[in-house]
């Protein structure tokens, strides 16, 4: 939807710390086939353009991100705008969608929060969406954040175990 002239992006950012060192995390959040290990709303993801990683590079995700009134699965055609792996940090646009979201921009940033612990700040920004209340949609959106942040740390203890076999 477009943003209606004179209209502020509604933004919000939240932060969780999560039990494991830096590069663990890192490594669970920067690859998009790991998406679905700590999104459990996201059922599939698809190279659509450009190198993983790399700024350009585009992917479709599709799940039950947000629920759609005829049942029908919720995508997001993401571009990927900037991905800084000594800062731990990635920007990523979403170009279209079927959820009203087209043009917002989530970012996601990793701190070292002692030494094996990390910060994990997710900040995003939307146009305003006609008819719809504003804190619903950002307290939606920070609900739907945590929930994914909050995943992270049994990712990285289920990708150990199956690094060990045993899963």
């Amino acid at each position: 939807m477009a943003l209606e002239a004179g209209k502020e992006k509604w933004r919000s950012v939240v932060g969780l710390v999560v039990s494991a060192p830096i590069e663990k995390v890192w490594t669970i959040v920067s690859q998009t086939r790991r998406l679905q290990e700590w999104m459990p709303m996201v059922e599939r993801v698809t190279d659509l353009a450009g190198n993983e990683g790399v700024p350009g590079y585009v992917r479709l995700v599709s799940g039950f991100m947000f629920p759609q009134d005829d049942g029908e699965r919720s995508w997001i055609k993401e571009r990927l705008v900037s991905m800084d792996s000594t800062l731990h940090s990635y920007v990523y646009r979403m170009e279209a969608s079927n959820i009203g979201l087209d043009g917002s921009v989530n970012s996601l940033k990793l701190v070292k929060y002692g030494e094996d612990s990390t910060l994990v700040e997710w900040s995003f920004e939307i146009n305003p969406m006609e008819g719809a209340c504003e804190h619903s949609i950002i307290d939606y959106l920070e609900f739907l954040y945590k929930s994914c942040i909050n995943r992270i740390e049994g990712a990285i203890q289920t990708a150990s175990q199956m690094a060990r076999g045993g899963l």
